[in-house]
Protein backbone atom coordinates (compact mmCIF):
# COMPACT_ATOMS: atom_id res chain seq x y z
CA UNK A 1 0.00 0.00 0.00
CA UNK A 2 1.48 3.46 -0.84
CA UNK A 3 0.57 6.98 0.15
CA UNK A 4 0.92 10.59 -1.06
CA UNK A 5 4.44 10.89 -0.47
CA UNK A 6 4.90 7.93 -3.30
CA UNK A 7 3.92 10.61 -5.64
CA UNK A 8 6.64 13.07 -4.85
CA UNK A 9 9.04 10.58 -4.36
CA UNK A 10 9.20 8.36 -7.30
CA UNK A 11 12.27 6.50 -5.86
CA UNK A 12 10.27 4.71 -2.88
CA UNK A 13 8.61 2.75 -5.39
CA UNK A 14 12.14 0.99 -5.46
CA UNK A 15 12.01 -0.33 -1.73
CA UNK A 16 10.05 2.18 0.22
CA UNK A 17 12.65 4.97 0.84
CA UNK A 18 14.06 8.33 -0.79
CA UNK A 19 16.84 10.00 -1.99
CA UNK A 20 16.93 12.31 0.87
CA UNK A 21 16.68 9.11 3.47
CA UNK A 22 18.51 10.02 6.67
CA UNK A 23 19.14 6.13 7.82
CA UNK A 24 20.23 5.44 4.35
CA UNK A 25 22.93 8.76 4.56
CA UNK A 26 23.83 7.75 8.67
CA UNK A 27 24.39 4.06 8.21
CA UNK A 28 25.75 4.01 5.14
CA UNK A 29 28.98 6.03 6.77
CA UNK A 30 28.85 3.03 10.00
CA UNK A 31 28.89 0.56 7.58
CA UNK A 32 31.94 2.61 5.80
CA UNK A 33 33.59 2.23 9.57
CA UNK A 34 32.81 -0.75 10.56
CA UNK A 35 34.61 -1.88 7.26
CA UNK A 36 37.43 0.16 7.40
CA UNK A 37 38.32 -0.78 10.84
CA UNK A 38 37.75 -4.58 10.47
CA UNK A 39 35.10 -4.13 13.54
CA UNK A 40 34.83 -7.35 15.75
CA UNK A 41 33.00 -6.01 18.71
CA UNK A 42 30.07 -3.46 18.36
CA UNK A 43 27.70 -2.25 20.63
CA UNK A 44 24.26 -0.92 19.73
CA UNK A 45 24.42 1.75 22.62
CA UNK A 46 19.99 2.34 23.54
CA UNK A 47 19.22 -0.37 21.27
CA UNK A 48 15.83 -0.83 22.30
CA UNK A 49 13.45 -3.49 20.61
CA UNK A 50 15.45 -2.88 17.88
CA UNK A 51 11.94 -1.44 16.65
CA UNK A 52 12.96 -0.70 12.92
CA UNK A 53 14.69 -4.06 12.20
CA UNK A 54 10.96 -5.20 13.00
CA UNK A 55 8.77 -2.58 11.73
CA UNK A 56 10.44 -0.93 8.83
CA UNK A 57 9.18 -2.03 5.31
CA UNK A 58 11.97 -0.92 3.61
CA UNK A 59 14.41 -4.19 3.21
CA UNK A 60 17.55 -2.40 2.67
CA UNK A 61 17.02 -0.14 5.60
CA UNK A 62 16.36 -2.98 7.62
CA UNK A 63 19.82 -4.35 6.45
CA UNK A 64 22.00 -1.33 7.26
CA UNK A 65 20.65 -1.54 10.48
CA UNK A 66 22.00 -4.83 11.15
CA UNK A 67 25.56 -4.37 12.58
CA UNK A 68 26.85 -7.89 12.19
CA UNK A 69 28.91 -6.94 9.06
CA UNK A 70 31.79 -9.61 8.05
CA UNK A 71 30.71 -11.57 11.28
CA UNK A 72 31.52 -8.54 14.09
CA UNK A 73 29.42 -9.55 17.39
CA UNK A 74 27.36 -7.14 18.36
CA UNK A 75 25.80 -6.13 22.03
CA UNK A 76 22.79 -4.55 22.18
CA UNK A 77 22.38 -2.30 25.75
CA UNK A 78 19.57 -0.15 27.02
CA UNK A 79 18.18 0.93 30.01
CA UNK A 80 14.63 -0.91 29.61
CA UNK A 81 14.42 -4.64 29.73
CA UNK A 82 12.84 -4.94 26.02
CA UNK A 83 16.19 -4.84 24.89
CA UNK A 84 16.42 -8.68 25.63
CA UNK A 85 13.94 -8.97 22.39
CA UNK A 86 16.47 -7.26 20.18
CA UNK A 87 16.36 -9.33 16.62
CA UNK A 88 19.94 -8.35 14.99
CA UNK A 89 22.34 -9.19 18.19
CA UNK A 90 24.45 -11.70 20.01
CA UNK A 91 24.30 -10.66 23.00
CA UNK A 92 21.52 -8.64 25.17
CA UNK A 93 22.58 -6.16 28.08
CA UNK A 94 20.19 -3.96 30.64
CA UNK A 95 22.08 -0.84 32.03
CA UNK A 96 21.34 0.87 34.91
CA UNK A 97 21.59 4.96 34.54
CA UNK A 98 23.77 6.42 36.56
CA UNK A 99 26.05 2.92 36.92
CA UNK A 100 29.40 2.23 34.88
CA UNK A 101 28.47 0.37 31.99
CA UNK A 102 29.40 -3.51 32.18
CA UNK A 103 31.52 -3.80 30.33
CA UNK A 104 35.73 -4.01 30.44
CA UNK A 105 37.99 -1.11 29.11
CA UNK A 106 38.45 -1.11 25.22
CA UNK A 107 35.52 -3.51 24.59
CA UNK A 108 34.15 -2.79 21.60
CA UNK A 109 35.83 -1.56 17.92
CA UNK A 110 32.73 0.76 17.05
CA UNK A 111 29.91 1.79 18.86
CA UNK A 112 26.77 2.99 17.34
CA UNK A 113 24.02 5.21 19.27
CA UNK A 114 20.94 5.99 16.78
CA UNK A 115 18.52 8.54 18.16
CA UNK A 116 19.77 8.18 21.94
CA UNK A 117 21.61 11.06 22.56
CA UNK A 118 18.98 13.43 23.19
CA UNK A 119 17.74 11.16 25.90
CA UNK A 120 20.86 11.02 28.17
CA UNK A 121 20.90 13.27 31.13
CA UNK A 122 24.07 12.95 32.84
CA UNK A 123 26.23 13.56 29.71
CA UNK A 124 29.68 13.77 30.77
CA UNK A 125 29.38 10.78 32.70
CA UNK A 126 28.39 8.96 29.78
CA UNK A 127 30.34 10.31 27.27
CA UNK A 128 33.43 9.48 29.40
CA UNK A 129 31.83 5.50 29.98
CA UNK A 130 31.56 5.20 26.11
CA UNK A 131 35.16 6.56 25.63
CA UNK A 132 36.70 4.31 28.34
CA UNK A 133 34.89 1.27 26.81
CA UNK A 134 35.77 1.97 23.27
CA UNK A 135 39.49 0.37 22.06
CA UNK A 136 42.03 2.79 20.74
CA UNK A 137 41.52 3.93 17.39
CA UNK A 138 37.62 2.85 17.54
CA UNK A 139 34.53 5.41 16.61
CA UNK A 140 31.49 6.06 18.42
CA UNK A 141 28.82 6.63 15.69
CA UNK A 142 25.44 9.23 16.47
CA UNK A 143 22.61 10.67 14.96
CA UNK A 144 20.49 12.28 17.15
CA UNK A 145 18.15 15.32 16.47
CA UNK A 146 20.00 18.64 15.98
CA UNK A 147 20.11 21.05 19.23
CA UNK A 148 19.36 23.61 16.86
CA UNK A 149 16.79 22.16 14.57
CA UNK A 150 13.22 22.77 14.53
CA UNK A 151 11.93 19.65 15.67
CA UNK A 152 14.14 20.16 18.61
CA UNK A 153 12.78 23.74 19.58
CA UNK A 154 9.17 22.54 19.01
CA UNK A 155 9.67 19.25 21.03
CA UNK A 156 11.07 21.62 23.83
CA UNK A 157 8.04 23.00 24.24
CA UNK A 158 5.58 20.43 24.78
CA UNK A 159 6.27 18.81 28.60
CA UNK A 160 7.48 15.40 28.07
CA UNK A 161 4.80 13.41 30.04
CA UNK A 162 2.76 14.55 26.52
CA UNK A 163 5.22 13.78 24.46
CA UNK A 164 3.85 10.26 23.60
CA UNK A 165 0.56 11.98 22.83
CA UNK A 166 1.59 14.45 20.81
CA UNK A 167 3.67 11.63 18.83
CA UNK A 168 0.68 9.64 17.81
CA UNK A 169 -1.07 12.91 16.22
CA UNK A 170 1.87 13.59 13.70
CA UNK A 171 3.68 10.06 13.80
CA UNK A 172 -0.18 7.36 13.89
CA UNK A 173 2.43 4.84 13.72
CA UNK A 174 5.17 5.44 16.37
CA UNK A 175 4.68 3.36 19.26
CA UNK A 176 3.95 4.45 22.89
CA UNK A 177 6.98 2.17 23.73
CA UNK A 178 9.06 3.96 21.73
CA UNK A 179 8.91 7.01 22.75
CA UNK A 180 11.40 8.40 25.75
CA UNK A 181 12.09 11.61 27.81
CA UNK A 182 14.58 14.18 25.67
CA UNK A 183 16.75 16.37 27.74
CA UNK A 184 19.36 17.80 24.51
CA UNK A 185 22.40 17.37 25.66
CA UNK A 186 24.96 16.27 23.48
CA UNK A 187 22.87 17.36 20.63
CA UNK A 188 25.41 19.75 18.77
CA UNK A 189 28.98 19.69 17.44
CA UNK A 190 30.06 22.45 20.50
CA UNK A 191 28.48 19.89 23.34
CA UNK A 192 30.58 17.08 21.60
CA UNK A 193 33.32 18.65 21.30
CA UNK A 194 33.18 19.40 24.89
CA UNK A 195 32.44 16.27 25.89
CA UNK A 196 34.82 13.98 23.81
CA UNK A 197 38.12 16.21 23.97
CA UNK A 198 41.35 15.41 22.53
CA UNK A 199 38.90 13.09 20.04
CA UNK A 200 38.65 13.70 16.31
CA UNK A 201 35.26 14.29 15.10
CA UNK A 202 33.50 13.94 12.22
CA UNK A 203 30.02 15.19 11.56
CA UNK A 204 27.39 16.76 9.20
CA UNK A 205 23.84 17.80 9.71
CA UNK A 206 20.90 16.78 7.39
CA UNK A 207 17.44 17.70 6.63
CA UNK A 208 16.30 14.59 5.14
CA UNK A 209 12.03 14.17 4.21
CA UNK A 210 9.95 15.58 6.74
CA UNK A 211 8.82 13.01 9.39
CA UNK A 212 6.28 15.15 11.49
CA UNK A 213 3.22 16.42 9.10
CA UNK A 214 0.14 14.66 10.63
CA UNK A 215 -0.59 12.80 7.27
CA UNK A 216 -1.38 16.00 5.77
CA UNK A 217 0.27 16.02 2.07
CA UNK A 218 0.12 20.37 2.32
CA UNK A 219 2.16 19.90 5.11
CA UNK A 220 4.43 17.78 3.90
CA UNK A 221 5.35 19.85 0.68
CA UNK A 222 5.82 22.76 3.11
CA UNK A 223 8.45 21.16 4.74
CA UNK A 224 10.07 19.77 2.32
CA UNK A 225 10.39 23.45 1.01
CA UNK A 226 11.22 24.27 4.33
CA UNK A 227 13.85 21.53 4.72
CA UNK A 228 15.57 22.99 0.83
CA UNK A 229 16.02 26.50 2.31
CA UNK A 230 16.85 25.48 5.90
CA UNK A 231 20.85 26.41 6.39
CA UNK A 232 22.54 23.26 7.33
CA UNK A 233 23.10 24.71 11.14
CA UNK A 234 19.55 24.67 11.55
CA UNK A 235 19.48 20.96 9.98
CA UNK A 236 17.02 18.90 11.65
CA UNK A 237 19.51 16.07 12.36
CA UNK A 238 23.03 16.00 13.08
CA UNK A 239 25.33 12.84 12.98
CA UNK A 240 28.71 12.67 14.87
CA UNK A 241 31.14 10.04 13.81
CA UNK A 242 33.51 10.26 17.30
CA UNK A 243 37.59 8.68 16.92
CA UNK A 244 39.10 8.22 20.22
CA UNK A 245 42.96 8.63 20.39
CA UNK A 246 44.88 5.75 18.44
CA UNK A 247 47.80 3.80 20.51
CA UNK A 248 50.69 6.28 21.89
CA UNK A 249 48.42 8.84 22.60
CA UNK A 250 47.55 9.31 26.07
CA UNK A 251 44.26 7.98 26.84
CA UNK A 252 43.29 10.27 29.20
CA UNK A 253 43.21 12.91 26.87
CA UNK A 254 39.84 11.84 25.65
CA UNK A 255 37.38 11.82 28.63
CA UNK A 256 34.45 13.28 29.40
CA UNK A 257 34.03 17.24 30.40
CA UNK A 258 34.04 17.57 33.67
Amino acid sequence: MTDFTHRIHSEKGVDGFTALDGTVKFYGFVHAILLKTGARQVLDFGAGRGAALVDDRSVYRRHLRDLRVGGAQVTACDVDEIVTTHPASDRQVVIKPGERLPFDDGSFDVIVSDMTFEHIEDAPFVAGELIRILRPGGYVCARTPNRFGYVRMVSSLVPNRHHAGALRSVQPDRKALDVFPTVYRMNSIGQIRNLFPGCTVFHFNDSAEPSYYFGNAFLYRSFMILHRLLPGALATATNFFIMKPGEGVAEQDCTSAS
